[in-house]
């Protein structure tokens, strides 16, 4: 085999440090990226934020708020966009120069994650109770009702075990006969098992230790005062008649019971106040909060956009380490701070690029969008990722990474910019309709169905076929269940 020399032109692309931080930044939530800048404000000296100035304004090295102002590179109107149908959206992005000379406004984005102001305390006190507390679950309300309640060790040890057993829902799925074969009396019976879960099941809330449908919903039926209007036939009808409740047969129901119909549709609507599923009463989830990352709001008939400043997190590099940097100096001191330096402006650099590219992002996905916020959700536009990497001649990925835990606070709530994309059907016209327009009709037509006579999967593609669009019975029956409709024989009603 001859040796030789070969030339080759080619071009990749490396992935530096700083651009592997830009990237990781541009996917995180308001939330986190709060917390990854909270982290490199503790570990970089050379940022600083707004709670590092002065109550008089000074900063660390003298500085003025006015003065450190006076120096932001941004402009107000770099965080608004006015979209119009007679003008194109533009963003006049921030410049960043070479110094960096970044203002410090830093805001209350830290008041999740920073621990409260120092000091003993009846204040204190009680932010650490709130940071500490949890949600309750339904267990922990029916051992507190437990402790409440006047039982015999014995009692207390079989109202346990069968409160271990009681799902979410509030629904009893354990064995009776395992719990007597864990008691050491001998003399126990099944019957004070019994006697146990029926003194569990009239615990908050009502119907919870039900052993199934049927029973929760007859416990909750003999909870009601005795004066309750039809409260005797409602009872009949789940003791005796349960299945063809569940079928909605009203004519197998009225004949057997010997009711007409106004008394069974008054006995329906006392048995529709019952809940199926108590256990979900008790809310045990931790609350989940959601930060808007841009703000949306019509102004003089224009749809605007504008960044949230509350949670777009603004550093400067600290001036009086800057000012300990020595050119020549090759001191580990001197690296030290010339290596947190160039991680700050790395840093503020990667912020400033992250909030461009969203606030290009959402003020695109309104314009593309505008009928949504005119007129709701039957007039959204079907929209895909490729249509807004191409109109901003982005990368796809890029895009994906701004839409994911990114939300946008609109005249109709706080939506995910990922709400705004869907698929699309073709129309009769020649046209598009996307599927959460779709949906949205599919919702509106069975909010307007007679309960007696609800419509079938066949008859709303029927509908939606006379409108235009062609959808399939199947495609009908997979929006429907995306909705958590129930079909149509579970929505017959009998009023």
């Amino acid at each position: 085999m001859k040796q030789a020399l070969q030339l080759r032109l080619g071009q990749h692309l490396t992935m530096t440090p700083q651009l592997q931080q830009a990237i990781r930044l541009l996917q995180l939530s308001a939330l986190d990226l709060s917390q990854e800048v909270q982290e490199v404000l503790e570990t970089n000296p050379m940022l600083e934020g707004e709670e590092d100035y002065g109550q008089n304004g000074a900063g660390p090295d003298g500085e003025s708020r006015e003065a450190a102002l006076s120096q932001q590179p941004a402009k107000d109107d770099a965080k608004t966009n006015d979209i119009n149908n007679e003008r194109e959206i533009q963003t006049d992005t921030p410049q960043v120069t070479e110094d960096l000379p970044v203002d410090s406004e830093w805001t209350d984005v830290y008041d999740s994650y920073l621990p409260s102001s120092s000091g003993s305390g009846e204040a204190a006190d009680s932010d650490f109770l709130v940071q500490s507390s949890s949600a309750a679950t339904l267990h922990d309300h029916l051992i507190w009702q437990m402790n409440l309640t006047p039982f015999s060790p014995q009692d207390i040890f079989i109202a346990t075990n069968l409160i271990d057993s009681i799902n979410e829902d509030g629904y009893y799925t354990g064995d009776l006969d395992e719990v007597l074969q864990s008691l050491d009396d001998e003399e126990a019976t099944l019957e004070e098992i019994k006697a146990v879960l029926h003194r569990i099941q009239a615990f908050d809330p009502p119907g919870v230790g039900a052993q199934g449908p049927q029973d929760c919903l007859l416990i909750q039926l003999r909870q009601l005062p005795e004066t309750t209007p039809y409260q005797a036939q409602a009872i009949r009808l789940c003791r005796d008649h349960f299945n063809l409740l569940t079928t909605q047969d009203q004519n197998q129901i009225m004949r057997r019971m010997k009711i007409d119909k106004q008394v069974l549709t008054a006995v329906m609507q006392l048995i529709r106040t019952l809940n199926p599923h108590p256990g979900t009463l008790i809310d045990s989830s931790e609350p989940e909060y959601v930060v808007p990352d841009v703000f949306v709001s019509k102004r003089n008939g224009r749809w605007v956009v504008e960044l949230n400043g509350e949670v777009t997190p603004k550093l400067r590099v600290n001036n009086d380490y800057a000012s300990l940097i020595r050119r020549a100096d090759q001191s580990e001191d001197n690296t030290f701070l010339k290596n947190h330096l160039q991680e700050a402006r790395w840093f503020i650099k990667s912020l400033m690029s992250r909030n461009e590219t969203i606030l290009r992002v959402a003020s695109k996905i309104v314009e593309y969008q505008r009928g949504y916020f005119e007129h709701g959700e039957e007039a959204m536009k079907p929209l895909v990722l490729r249509d807004i990497a191409e109109a901003l001649e982005m990368h796809e990925s890029t895009i994906s990474r701004v839409t994911t835990q990114k939300y946008m606070h609109t005249p109709r709530g706080t939506l995910e910019f990922k709400f705004f994309f869907s698929s699309h059907v073709s129309t009769s016209a020649g046209g598009e309709c996307s599927s959460t327009a779709i949906r949205a009709l599919i919702k509106k037509l069975i909010a307007a169905e007679l309960p007696a006579k609800p419509l079938s999967d066949n008859k709303i593609a029927a509908i939606l076929s006379d409108q235009g669009i062609e959808v399939a019975r199947r495609t009908v029956a997979k929006y429907r269940e995306s909705m958590s409709i129930p079909p149509s024989n579970e929505r017959k009603r009998l009023m």
